[in-house]
This record gives C-alpha cells, structure tokens and sequence, in this order.
C-alpha cells in the first residue's frame, strides 16, 4: 500500500480506496482466458511485459458483464474480455473508423466465429454509443490518442461525459496508459504517446466519476519519459498505471 501523491489531494480529488502493487488473487475464470489457445502466439508473447491477468483481475471483469470495450485494436484484450464474461455476456468494442489497419485486425477477429459474444463498430474517434448500459468501460494504452488531433478531433471531456452515461450506477471505468513527464502538452502527448496520469485523473473526476483504486503492477521508475513509446529503448517496457474510476450509485 502506498499513499496518493500530495499533488492530487491539492486537486480535491478523493482517494481511492485501495492502491496495490498488483492484484493478490487471479480467478480461475481469468486464468483460463489468458491460456486460451484460440489466442495468436504472437499476442501470447508479450504477456509477460503486458501482465493480461493483473490488469483484467485490477479492472474487475467477472462472468456475466457488459462491457465497453475502447479501441479493440485486433483483439488482444479482447479475446480474454469474451472468455472471461462468458454466454452471459457480451463485449462491444468501438474502434477508430480512421484506423483502417485495426478495423481490418478487429473483423479477423471476427470472422473466424470463436467470439459469439463480441461485437465491434468502427466509428468516429471518440463516439461513445452502445446498445444497452455497461457494467465496465474499458481503454488501455488509448487514453492519450484521443488527445492526437491527427486520429480526429475529440473533445476528451465530452468523451468522459458519454462513457459516465453509457455505465450503470456503480459502473466502472478503467483505463491503462503511458506515463508522461509533468507539464506534456498535446503536442508532445502527440510526439511521445504519453500523458500524465494525474491529468487523466483530472478529466475522468470531473464529470462525475470516483476515483477508486489504483494499479501499481507495470510501474517501470527506470523508463525514460522522454522517449516515445516506440522507440526500441523502451518499447514494451514504459512505465505504466492503472486507474479504476466508479459511477457513483448516487448522486
């Protein structure tokens, strides 16, 4: 356990409940989604710099959810998202309708019928529309990219405003990204791929949302914060955070 930066009380923001290195428990119905063979071994691959089973355990999937899944991107959460909600649920992705190289990945996806329980629309950057009430919103490593104009223009806000309608009462948001250096704008956020975390937290409580726990497993101090993410040096080793907000139950 460890305590929230001082900066953040400054904020007026709550503190969450918890803040943990990693998740002490994995479900059996987690563990069973990540050694899916149906999954690419190339997807497989990178599970041990990704930590799928950590990051699905702090997010709260459970069989049965509805949940909204932001920027499929050929499915690599995707795929564990299906197994671990099951028959009783369903997972429906939005993708970048500008991404013309992920919506083609994300209809592979679909094609071979092995996730009756998925459904994925390619639409404008930033749409927020599903067909019923999420139990779980979910964004990992996009967050920033709604802050790069060349993708389409999005008013990040509004963004949060749509994903705070669209959850049920106790709903949840989770979202995954790149650390950034404090003070990137959106012209680095564009160069480097990165935001600040408590920039994130800023805009998602401002709409309404809590923040309620926070996930510490693929914190990398040793990251250079001035490269972009896609540089060799750092590629597949930046240091990351999870944040789990909640729609309150009242308001």
């Amino acid at each position: 356990m460890v305590r929230l930066p001082i900066v953040i009380l400054a904020l007026g923001i709550a503190a969450p409940v918890a803040i943990h290195a990693a998740p002490s428990a994995i479900r059996s119905y987690v563990t069973t989604a990540v050694a899916d063979p149906a999954r690419p071994a190339a997807e497989r691959d990178t599970d041990a710099n990704r930590k799928p089973a950590e990051t699905l355990v702090f997010a709260g999937v459970k069989p049965g959810m509805t949940v909204g899944e932001f920027y499929p991107g050929g499915g690599y959460f995707t795929r564990m998202l299906s197994r671990v909600v099951g028959p009783r649920g369903h997972v429906y992705g939005i993708e970048n309708d500008r991404w013309k190289g992920a919506v083609k990945a994300d209809d592979a996806l679909l094609a071979d019928g092995k996730y009756a329980n998925v459904s994925i629309a390619a639409r404008p950057f930033g749409t927020v529309d599903f067909p019923k009430p999420l139990d779980l919103a979910w964004v990992t490593q996009n967050y920033h990219d709604l802050k790069i104009a060349q993708f389409g223009v999005v008013d990040t806000i509004a963004f949060d405003r749509g994903v705070f309608a669209a959850l049920k009462p106790g709903g949840i948001f989770f979202i995954l990204d790149h650390e950034a250096l404090p003070g990137t704008d959106d012209a680095a956020i564009a160069k480097l791929h990165r935001i600040e975390r408590i920039k994130v937290i800023r805009e998602v409580t401002s709409v309404g949302f809590k923040l309620v726990d926070e996930g510490n497993f693929l914190r990398r101090p040793s990251d250079d914060h001035t490269l972009p993410i896609f540089d060799k040096k750092v590629q597949g080793h930046t240091d990351q955070y999870a944040l789990k907000f909640v729609k309150p139950i009242r308001p």
